[in-house]
């Protein structure tokens, strides 16, 4: 069944010499009548080739809603196609798709459910969800299939998902007459291919993806297109009980095993401890500067689960006497709340995991990365909902824990990247999120029955430990609610980004001239040194008691654990290493 042409005159493409790079200033959510120079650019390509697979990937913020929008309407004008259906990842976006193509005249139906009957007439196509194709894939190429359709695969990464997800978008959208796939993250953190996307092999021979057109976040931001984005990292002292009993002390960000960083981790996001505390007032703190000069400026915390979200909207409520919106998962009325809050102007919303990719909540200038994921796709995808530009001047501000993972993240921001299929799994040496996942897992009750205890956070403590912007790094380490600490806080929320920087170097050299006029101490020597040492040492007076009582090493480092606490040699702190120390010391002076 074909669909009537859209209204109104044919829309052509346009060469962009004449157009400043970031024209017109704001092209959000697909309100704009001209196009920005990049989406002109795109277009020029596409036109030039009339290919029937093309993958555009635009950083997140950039505009690939318009983009796609006004493609849809330029095949539409020229009868290419009578259909056009969206894949968007969840059902807010179905209906954020369906608003924006309404403002350029195209109707979606974003309320398709399958079986039902299809609006015909009234609508130009509709918008659905990638688990709504997977549960019918045949329906929905028997739909694609009764006319000229053009699919618009939003995100499409997330057609690797599932390998179900991907046969089934294979099968409902393999004789789509043109296919769009739109990605904010040409990657995937794994291996799983993606549908309609062309690999070819690299000079190493790996195969990787192919983008047809490609806006970082680097050229982005040049372009004035995107925020820039000043990361705040936070470190402090985490003690924790591990699940046989053994307490455990760690520094934050500082050079330990995974496993061990995973649950120094998971202790700073605990809501009961005192890091989320002092991040979320020094966030607040940092909103309040910047509401100076954006009045509607919003923060946005990202929780792993949806207990963690409800305690963190607690402490919120606690710290700014206002109720913050709390989104725990994509149903309509989470939907409606997130729409609430990007048109209102109250200060914080609070998201389990994050608002999903390419929801539009323009206003959110703070965020606070309270949650375990640490792969480059879910990282990237999360600092997008902060960089979508309203004028020039915003920055963004995130805080972020002091995890060598997410600095490393931070730091490579505008480094475009490419989906790889034969990579090595760890090659880019980050955190696994596999680790974070285990220590957050629920014990079930037959765990508990083996367990004698169950993993708990002690206490935690929090200090500011530097700024990352633009890939460099200003301050160092700072109590909470010190002078120097503000000195970062308080930065005006409108600033060019060589003035951030200007900034940033004036406050990292002032700091500096305060710590030059305090009495210096001595430097504490590296925790891995003292470390070894401090087990060098036990071992020597351990062997040496044995030598003396006839004891086995085993049985004396078993007496140390019983009197003394603490976790075997090798995952013991230094204070507990120094308490066997004495105690060995002591006997063996009686």
């Amino acid at each position: 069944m074909s669909t009537p042409a859209l209204p109104g005159p044919t829309v052509g493409t346009f060469a962009a010499e004449h157009l400043s790079p970031a024209y017109p200033e704001r092209a959000a959510r697909g309100t704009a009548s001209k196009l920005r120079a990049w989406q002109a650019e795109a277009l020029d390509l596409y036109f030039e080739r009339e290919p029937r697979d093309f993958l555009a990937a635009a950083t997140p913020g950039a505009g690939k809603t318009t983009f796609a929008l006004r493609l849809a309407v330029e095949l539409i004008a020229r009868r290419v196609v009578d259909r056009v259906t969206v894949v968007a990842p969840t059902e807010h976006l179905k209906r954020q798709w369906a608003d924006a193509a309404h403002r350029v005249g195209l109707r979606l139906d974003p309320g398709y459910s399958n079986g039902a009957a299809w609006g015909g007439r009234r609508f130009h196509g509709m918008a659905v969800t990638y688990a709504q194709v997977a549960v019918r894939a045949s329906l929905h190429r028997e739909i694609t299939e009764s006319a000229r359709t053009l699919v618009i695969l939003d995100e499409v990464h997330h057609g690797g998902d599932a390998l179900s997800w991907g046969d089934a978008i294979r099968e409902a959208f393999e004789r789509a007459t043109r296919r769009l796939s739109l990605t904010g993250t040409p990657f995937r953190s794994d291996t799983a291919p993606i549908p309609f996307v062309t690999y070819a092999p690299d000079e190493k021979g790996i195969r990787t993806s192919q983008t047809d057109y490609s806006y970082g976040y680097g050229r982005a931001l040049q372009d004035g297109v995107v925020r820039p984005v000043m990361f705040l990292a936070y470190a402090g002292k985490m003690r924790w009980r591990t699940k046989m009993g053994d307490e455990m002390e760690a520094r934050l960000g500082e050079g330990d095993t995974k496993d061990v960083t995973a649950q120094a981790w998971r202790t700073a996001l605990d809501p009961g401890g005192e890091w989320m505390q002092s991040v979320l007032k020094a966030a607040n703190t940092r909103l309040t500067e910047v509401r100076h000069s954006i009045p509607d400026a919003g923060g946005l915390v990202i929780a792993t689960d949806q207990q963690a979200a409800r305690a963190y909207a607690a402490l919120l409520t606690s710290i700014t006497g206002e109720q913050p919106t709390v989104v725990l998962s994509d149903e309509k009325e989470s939907s409606r709340r997130i729409e609430t809050f990007s048109e209102g102007d109250s200060r914080w919303m609070v998201a389990v995991r994050m608002v999903s990719e390419g929801v539009d909540v323009p206003r959110l200038s703070v965020g606070v990365y309270a949650t375990s994921a640490s792969t480059p796709l879910y990282f990237a995808q999360a600092v997008g909902r902060f960089v979508r530009a309203r004028r020039r001047g915003e920055t963004a501000s995130i805080f972020v824990p002091s995890v060598p993972t997410l600095l490393s993240l931070a730091s490579s921001l505008e480094r475009e990247r490419d989906h790889a299929l034969d990579r090595e799994r760890d090659d880019d040496q980050l955190l696994d999120d596999g680790l974070i996942d285990e220590e957050n897992r629920e014990d079930s009750a037959s765990d508990q029955l083996m367990d004698e205890f169950t993993w708990e956070a002690i206490e935690s403590d929090a200090h500011f430990d530097h700024v990352l912007f633009d890939g460099d790094e200003f301050g160092a380490a700072a109590f909470t609610g010190s002078d120097e600490e503000l000195d970062f806080l308080g930065l005006p929320g409108i600033l060019e980004p060589d003035q951030v920087r200007e900034l940033l170097r004036q406050r990292h050299a002032r700091q500096q001239r305060r710590s030059s006029t305090k009495p210096t101490e001595e430097k504490p020597v590296a925790l891995y040194r003292t470390l070894k040492e401090q087990r060098t040492l036990l071992n020597s007076l351990v062997g040496m008691r044995s030598k003396i009582s006839g004891e086995p090493h085993g049985l004396i480092h078993a007496e140390l654990r019983r009197v003394c606490g603490g976790p075997a040699v090798a995952q013991a702190t230094v204070a507990q290493l120094q308490a066997r120390i004495d105690y060995v010391r002591r006997g063996l002076r009686q």
